[in-house]
């Protein structure tokens, strides 16, 4: 059976957050919470952060974790994990854990890579859970996807997907969760390839996959985990952890 690999991408430089990785939040740093969350996940065989900081190096030795020293050059997570999958086995499966999202279900992680497993024409999968409320349907820093009727991704949007015409009020919206799992092959194509035009115009990197034919799985769930973007949302995020 295929190794799986998670890959947790931490950098330094945040714009609204430097050092975001590091942040304590119950007492440990952000980074070693998506850790141990990926570490419970049973379908998972390692978890490495990919890092091209010392200062994040040096905290997760200390906890205890495998680290991917990457290039300080990488412009994505993704490229960064593409670098920690080179020298992974060739069958492998890659998991991009967002290094934000410190109460990550690992029951997620094990779905992401049950639908691999299951399904050999999915190159990608990824999740999302029902959109909660009309103002997140319309944040467009609230991704929504929709599928057909395999579950597989149609389209990501930052806009309104789907339009209920008739305002029916039955149509149902999914939000697009940040997390990833791909079959290594794939991953080391997709960053190979440019930036494709729906991309371009949603700021969107899974809508170069779809455009390239690649398959993407999605898996449903009950709700988004949490994301640390700015310092106002770690008091957030330790209340979440607080109900684990």
């Amino acid at each position: 059976m295929s190794e799986v690999t998670a890959v947790i991408p931490a950098r330094w430089a945040s714009t609204r957050f430097p050092g975001k990785p590091l942040v304590k939040l119950r007492g440990k740093p952000l980074v070693q919470h998506v850790w141990e969350r990926a570490r419970r996940a049973k379908s998972v065989d390692r978890v490495i952060v990919a890092t091209d900081d010392m200062r994040i190096a040096g905290a997760a030795f200390d906890f205890g974790a495998e680290v991917a020293l990457t290039s300080p050059k990488h412009p994505t997570g993704t490229d960064r994990l593409a670098e920690v999958a080179r020298h992974l086995e060739p069958s492998s499966i890659v998991l991009n854990v967002q290094g934000d999202e410190p109460d990550i279900a690992p029951s997620t992680i094990d779905r992401l890579v049950r639908a691999l497993r299951e399904d050999p024409g999915l190159g990608m999968v990824t999740a999302a859970n029902p959109v909660s409320t009309a103002a997140d349907l319309r944040n467009p820093n609230v991704v929504k996807v929709v599928t057909d009727l395999a579950g597989r991704a149609l389209y990501f949007s930052r806009s309104v997907i789907p339009h209920d015409r008739d305002g029916s009020g039955r149509t149902k919206y999914l939000r697009h969760q940040g997390i990833y799992g791909y079959r290594r092959k794939v991953l080391l194509d997709f960053v190979k390839w440019r930036p494709t035009p729906l991309e371009k115009a949603e700021k969107l990197e899974q809508l170069r996959a779809l455009e390239h034919g690649v398959a993407i799985g999605v898996i449903v769930v009950k709700r988004p985990s949490i994301g640390v973007d700015a310092p106002e949302d770690v008091a957030r995020a330790v209340r979440a952890l607080g109900r684990l």
